[in-house]
């Protein structure tokens, strides 16, 4: 006897489960171990299923090729294995990692393998947009240039007659200029002279003078580092060295000054070893330019010399 299909019953997937299985293929989608999934999402309503998984991708990749390969591979695998129909996936990318290289795996090129200096790419110091002043200069710009049309076109086109403001600033711009013998028309003159050329020298230098660049790792990857990140780094190692107190570090776009007070100790070999302290954390920076470190230490006013050497008679 046949039950009729009515009557069998019916099979509800959990959406815990169509979460762990959208988890599981996420981590499938490229290489082994390429792709590590975070805490996904899943609500199954009848037949359909809306998944959403937080990946973190492998670096270097493609972003938008690689997620949609794993989004793809999630919404497949998804609806193979549930039964379910899965119309999409949401993946959203938490962040990248590097992966180590195993023993058995051929070194990567060159130009992967932080070789790209050699290849002739040259770090840039990153630009400046300036979009908030720009924006703002042109909605002011086009304001003005706006109600001074405005005033023209009716003038000309309706013929009504000139607005009271336009009149009496013609009528004090002829009566006003260099030939007015007014004695603040020619430095209004050259400041406005000087606002103009330093807006297009704003506009022709990159800007950002707080970030310094680095060394690309590959070709068409840029990366920079703020320098107050690199005074923190710096300090943080030469206030490691033993008997260094109090420490300011300044760092400029081509030099790192470090000031450094001494509490105990022998100076000359604590400003040697403040000073290999401090090269040694610049050099691991991976700067496109080397710091040209400045050190300067002084003793503090409670500095206590290091002790005589009882075995010298």
């Amino acid at each position: 006897m046949t039950t009729p299909a009515a009557e069998r019953g019916t099979t509800t997937i959990a959406d815990r489960a169509v979460r762990r299985i959208a988890e599981r293929a996420a981590t499938e989608a490229l290489a082994p171990g390429a792709v590590s999934a975070g805490r996904g999402t899943a609500t199954v309503r009848g037949r359909r299923a809306e998944v959403g998984v937080t990946v973190t991708l492998p670096y270097p990749a493609v972003l938008d090729e690689a997620g949609e390969t794993v989004r793809a591979h999630v919404a497949e695998r998804t609806a193979r294995l549930t039964g379910l129909t899965v119309p999409s996936a949401r993946i959203r990318v938490r962040g990248l990692s590097r992966r180590e290289r195993s023993a058995g795996q051929p070194a990567p090129p060159a130009s992967d393998a932080g070789a790209a200096e050699a290849a002739g790419v040259r770090a840039r110091r990153p630009w400046s947009q300036r979009r908030f002043p720009v924006a703002v200069l042109a909605l002011v710009a086009a304001a003005a240039c706006g109600i001074v049309l405005y005033d023209v076109l009716s003038v000309h086109a309706a013929g009504h007659t000139p607005a009271r403001w336009r009149a009496r600033a013609m009528e004090w711009l002829a009566t006003h200029g260099p030939d007015g013998g007014a004695a603040w028309s020619i430095p209004a003159a050259i400041a406005v002279f000087g606002l103009g050329v330093w807006l297009l020298v704003l506009a022709l230098t990159p800007g950002r003078r707080g970030r310094l660049p680095m060394k690309p790792p590959v070709p068409g990857v840029r990366a920079a580092l703020e320098r107050r990140a690199v005074a923190v780094f710096l300090r943080d190692a030469v206030t490691d060295v033993p008997g260094v107190g109090r420490v300011a570090v300044r760092v400029g776009r081509r030099t790192a000054r470090v000031r450094a007070g001494l509490a105990f100790g022998e100076p000359d070999g604590a400003r040697r070893a403040v000073t290999e302290a401090a090269g040694a954390a610049a050099a691991g920076l991976g700067l496109a330019r080397p710091l040209r470190l400045r050190v300067r230490l002084r003793t503090e006013p409670t500095w206590r010399g290091a002790p005589p050497d009882e075995s010298t008679p």
